[in-house]
Order: C-alpha cells, then sequence, then structure tokens
C-alpha cells in the first residue's frame, strides 16, 4: 500500500507519528488501535480496510512505536483529537467523512472523541464498558462496594461516553471473546443511540475478528459505510 508518513503534534506539543493510506473514496478511517502493539502490527487488518476503498489514518499513541511521550488516559484522548484535526486540516480528500475505527482500548478513545466533535461513523471493534468494569470482570472476588479509582487510576468509561455520541454506530464483538466479555459489547450496544447495528461474530476471539469473520464482516462494514457514510468515488 503506497503510504505517507505523517508527523504532527497533540495539543501539549507531544510529536507523535502516523501513517496515511490514501484510498479511493471521501471517507477515511481513523483508525485507534488497542492497548498492545503498534501500529505496524496492524498490517493485515489495515490491508483488508483499505480494499473497502476507504482512506486510513492510524496513529501511535504517545509512548507507543515512534511517537514521544509517556502513555496516559488524557493522553490518547489528546493524541486521537490531534489526529482529528491533522485530517481535517488536508486539503486533500483525506478530512471528509471521517470514520473513527477502535479497537479494543482504542474504543474508548473513540468514543471520547466522538462524544466531544463530529464525526461521520464510530466502528468499535471487541469495545469495553469501561476499565474497573474490566477489573470486576477479570476478579469477580472484589467486593462491588469496593471503589476502584483509588488503585486503577485509568477509567475509560465507554458506558457513560456512548450516550452522548450522535453519529451513527457500528459495534462488531467476537462471541468468544476471551479479553472483553462478548456481554459487554451488548451492553454498550443497548446505551447507543440510533442508528447503530451490532455485528456477532460466531467462533472470533479478542483478536481474530477479520481472521474468523472473513467476508461477513468486510460485507457488514462496508454495508454499513454505505449506509451512514457518504461515498463519493474518485
Amino acid at each position: 500500500m503506497d503510504f505517507e508518513d505523517v508527523r504532527f503534534s497533540a495539543v501539549d506539543g507531544v510529536r507523535l507519528h502516523g501513517w496515511f493510506i490514501p484510498g479511493g473514496d471521501e471517507i477515511t478511517l481513523l483508525w485507534l488501535h488497542g492497548n498492545g502493539g503498534n501500529i505496524a502490527h496492524r498490517l493485515d487488518v489495515l490491508s483488508a480496510h483499505h480494499r473497502l476503498g476507504a482512506s486510513i489514518f492510524i496513529i501511535d499513541y504517545r509512548g507507543y512505536g515512534i511517537s514521544e511521550g509517556r502513555p496516559s488516559e488524557k493522553g490518547t484522548y489528546r493524541d486521537a483529537e490531534a489526529a482529528l484535526g491533522y485530517l481535517t486540516s488536508r486539503d486533500d480528500r483525506g478530512g471528509r467523512h471521517v470514520v473513527l475505527y477502535g479497537h479494543s482500548l482504542g474504543c474508548a478513545v473513540a468514543l471520547e472523541v466522538a462524544a466531544r466533535h463530529e464525526v461521520g461513523a464510530v466502528v468499535l471493534e471487541s469495545p469495553f464498558t469501561s476499565v474497573h468494569a474490566m477489573a470486576r470482570s477479570r476478579h469477580p472476588i472484589i467486593p462491588s462496594w469496593l471503589p476502584l479509582w483509588p488503585i486503577i487510576e485509568a477509567r475509560y468509561d465507554s458506558l457513560s461516553r456512548i450516550e452522548r455520541v450522535a453519529a451513527p454506530i457500528m459495534i462488531v464483538h467476537g462471541e468468544l471473546d476471551e479479553t472483553v466479555p462478548f456481554e459487554m459489547g451488548r451492553e454498550l450496544f443497548a446505551a447507543a443511540n440510533e442508528p447503530k447495528r451490532l455485528l456477532a461474530v460466531p467462533g472470533a476471539g479478542h483478536s481474530d475478528v477479520l481472521e474468523v469473520g472473513g467476508g461477513l464482516y468486510l460485507d457488514a462494514l462496508r454495508t454499513f459505510l454505505d449506509d451512514h457514510v457518504g461515498r463519493r468515488p474518485s
């Protein structure tokens, strides 16, 4: 894939890095990855999404890849907002019809940005409701009355943010997700505003939705973009 190596800055001056991959229509997926790895670990998924015709802008948060700084919850929000600002400043069609695409942790980042800014749509793959809910899910012995904020600083509270998002939302979740319970995807879907779509992928786990879902997953994503985001081929 042809790509542009992009350097840009967050509002607090942290220098960030990403790749812009031009596509054939006016949709751009702003791709926000999960907690592990960096942009180079998503090449298979990026290639599949690029075949849908969209441009893609994938970034590394501060402290990831060759982006500067140290990771933090507020930092990831600032980084995604800076990426959106970069896209809207472009003279070409890269800034039109921006769709926020998040995976896992990136879903929480996408929802924070979508709650504050107008975007074409939001796609959430393997989303969790909040970090604190994840902690209780992984460690059920934690008493329900025990507040977790003193020991777990990050919140990434997607459940409280999704109801403030006006853009169309698509949630994709593997039914056998071993990291984020599938029920969290259902809970977020129930809280989301219309128009919305939930794609449950039988047999898929946390990071193999494309591999398992294949054509079903890509066709559903293409239909969602066609139905809710303007497309004009170049």
